[in-house]
């Protein structure tokens, strides 16, 4: 079933999820919507913890797409004893209109549809704790806005490097660490194990760490502004799998991505932190 540029399709887990048709990217692939945003973004950000003593408790939530991430914090979170702000960022509202029109398919979507359909037409909804925000842009022009607050956990999952490579870029990301506040411990959570995204978030100024493993994928990524709250750090050993990597260079407004890391890169990222 596809109209909108999307199709439904069966995940091997017997699960049903979306796909984009013009670039063949699933959305939550092998284990499904629910349960990749669960595993992924929610149990590993410990979110239920950290909500408890910060309020407002600010997530963003980078590629809304068709909600399962925000969906999964909503479920969590509805009942925080605190306030939470959950900020989701998409510059299209296509695969949520069609996961709203197919929600029959999509069990995550049918108890909020009411709410979202209410958050597309006027930005802004209220379920239980959680405050949800729709900013309908490009996500690098939101995070130009002056009064965006700062966040404690950020779900990113925008379309993947190959199809989308501007939101991957070493610039995008020192955007993004330069708007964490020191003093808002921050988590960001992500579906890539690749060498050179995990070298391009090291040298924007994050520190990076080995994240759960999620259907086919032993492990994903997950970075933070503080070390401290990384369960598994990458470790000095892991800059010789970057030596020896030909696609360990991390991707620049103008540059490539496969290819090996330059030794100026490598030189500044051996002086990170997290390996000194």
């Amino acid at each position: 079933m596809a109209s909108e540029g999307f199709e439904l399709i069966q995940l091997k887990s017997g699960h049903t999820s979306l796909r984009l048709v013009s670039n063949r990217e699933t959305f939550h692939p092998v284990i499904g919507p629910e349960a990749e945003a669960r595993r992924l973004h929610v149990e590993q950000q410990r979110l239920t913890s950290r909500s408890r003593t910060v309020s407002p408790f600010v997530i963003w939530d980078v590629g809304l797409g068709a909600a399962a991430n925000a969906v999964a914090a909503l479920e969590a979170l509805a009942e925080s004893p605190g306030t939470v702000e959950l900020h989701s960022f998409d510059h299209t509202l296509a695969p949520l209109r069609f996961a709203c029109d197919h929600s029959e398919y999509l069990m995550y979507i049918r108890p909020y549809r009411q709410a979202i359909e209410k958050l597309m037409r006027t930005g802004q909804v209220t379920i239980g704790r959680v405050v949800w925000y729709l900013h309908e842009a490009d996500f690098r022009q939101s995070l130009e806005k002056p009064d965006l607050p700062s966040p404690h956990a950020i779900f990113y999952d925008p379309y993947s490097a190959a199809s989308n490579p501007e939101m991957w870029t070493l610039e995008h990301f020192e955007k993004i660490r330069r708007a964490l506040r020191d003093d808002h411990p921050c988590l960001l959570t992500n579906y890539t194990r690749s060498t050179a995204i995990r070298s391009t978030w090291l040298l924007a100024g994050f520190y990076v760490g080995i994240g759960v493993g999620i259907g086919e994928k032993d492990q994903t990524t997950i970075a933070s502004n503080q070390l401290e709250l990384l369960e598994q750090p990458l470790t000095v050993d892991w800059l010789k799998q970057v030596a020896a990597s030909q696609n360990s260079n991390p991707l620049r407004e103008s540059g490539t991505l496969y290819c090996p890391m330059s030794p100026t890169d490598f030189a500044q990222l051996r002086q990170h932190p997290q390996f000194t």
